[in-house]
């Protein structure tokens, strides 16, 4: 269901030129609410809107974010590494953003996890295997520090919802998925970016998610 609010949303999205991030920002431009892009290198993102402020910022430099933070409805954490090698962006650059948040006054904000984490025990013998010994094994380290996060994140005061999205596809929007809070859900494979944007910019301030795991796949 999409929720209703009496003006516009102001959403911070962070690594917004990312896959999930791009769609982030394009939808919520689409539904009215104003967004203030940050990534690294503005140079990055080719959107125009007049609801759009672009601009340059790392998280691993927390003091480049925090002004934007302070008059923020809603920030949304789009962070990605494709990198195999170890990595602290999605500990340590969000653990800066909760310390940023909270310093700055802002209290809701969404992050981007992964299902793989756990071996979810309603896929077949055959996929637990391939996730425990194969893909985990692949992505060692990311798996490792986004578990990471996800401790910090629990532990933070903030409004958050972690959001653990199966294998991402760049297929459009379908505003079709199903939706497990706190729990597995049942036999996770895939949901397009877009589907993983379409969610979270349709429960910005869902109080029924704060504070709480949510899974989405088709």
């Amino acid at each position: 269901m999409k929720e209703e609010y009496s003006q516009p949303l102001r959403i911070v999205v962070i690594g917004a030129n990312g896959g999930i991030g791009k769609q982030v920002v394009e939808l919520a431009l689409k539904e009215g609410h104003h967004v203030i892009a940050i990534l690294r290198d503005r140079t990055k993102l080719m959107i125009t809107h007049p609801n759009l402020k672009i601009a340059e910022g790392d998280l691993m430099k927390p003091e480049s974010i925090e002004p934007f933070l302070e008059t923020s409805n809603v920030v949304i954490s789009a962070i990605g590494n494709s990198s195999l090698k170890k990595t602290t962006l999605y500990s340590q650059g969000n653990q800066n953003l909760i310390y940023a948040m909270e310093k700055a006054g802002a209290e809701r904000v969404f992050f981007i996890s992964a299902s793989g984490i756990d071996v979810n025990p309603s896929h077949s013998f055959i996929i637990r295997l391939a996730t425990k010994y194969i893909l985990r094994k692949i992505l060692k380290h990311m798996y490792a520090d986004l578990e990471r996060m996800e401790c910090l994140v629990k532990r933070s005061p903030l409004n958050w919802t972690i959001v653990r999205p199966p294998r991402l596809t760049d297929e459009p929007v379908t505003g079709s998925y199903r939706v497990a809070i706190n729990r597995f859900i049942e036999n996770p494979m895939t949901i397009s970016r877009a589907d993983v944007a379409h969610y979270m910019i349709h429960h910005l301030l869902t109080k029924e998610i704060f504070r709480t795991t949510v899974e989405l796949a088709y």
